[in-house]
């Protein structure tokens, strides 16, 4: 069965699931990259240098706290299997000590909902990322949720209250997270050059400022 590939989310979404499911995500050739999105297959653009550069910064930091509290901080691409329609590779991903169990080593993938999630807004999936990613994670019991805009040099910090995300706001210049006490982001930032332009930076325990 041949499968219909799209690059962007329909302006109206419907509120049935489209046709596809694991077994069709399963059969796609490893390029282009793709995810399953409530039963619709995506294609994922191709990344910038300051794409990258952004999440392996927020990795590194992720993963300082993982080391330091027993969970594990991980890169893409990685499949998160969410439902049966759905199958995501966020940009940056954290599992708290208390969730391993949906590390499955077997498999290779994630199989249930991360503590947080982390994507970086790119002109191709900033759509995805603030409807269709916002409602999937919502409802599939992401506990928290980071929106990284590097152009606007900015981050929207989520938090998963009854199946809604809500904005959580930082205390002064450190954000917090109210449901991963281990996790803190300092929210000053610091200009760097960084091909092809300027881009956030963490420092030490977060974004710095200068």
């Amino acid at each position: 069965m041949s499968v219909a590939l799209f690059d962007a989310p329909p302006l109206t979404l419907s509120e049935e699931p489209g046709p596809c499911r694991v077994a069709d995500y399963a059969n796609l050739p490893d390029e282009p990259r793709c995810e399953l999105i409530f039963g619709n297959l995506y294609v994922m653009p191709r990344l910038r240098i300051s794409h990258q550069f952004v999440a392996t910064k927020i990795w590194q930091h992720l993963e300082g706290v993982a080391e330091t509290n027993g969970g594990y901080a991980l890169l893409a691409p990685l499949d998160v299997h969410l439902a049966p329609h759905s199958i995501v590779q966020p940009d940056v991903i954290y599992v708290s000590a208390d969730r391993l169990s949906v590390l499955g080593d077997k498999q290779g993938w994630i199989e249930g909902a991360p503590d947080l999630l982390v994507e970086i807004l790119s002109p191709g999936t900033a759509r995805r990322d603030r409807v269709l990613k916002l409602d999937l994670y919502a409802r599939s019991g992401v506990g928290e949720y980071w929106i990284v805009d590097p152009a606007e040099r900015q981050i929207e910090f989520l938090v998963n209250e009854n199946g809604r995300f809500v904005v959580a706001l930082p205390t002064g210049a450190v954000y917090r997270s109210a449901l991963r006490p281990e996790i803190s982001l300092d929210l000053c930032m610091r200009r760097c050059s960084w091909p092809p332009g300027r881009v956030l930076r963490l420092a030490g325990s977060g974004f710095r400022g200068g």
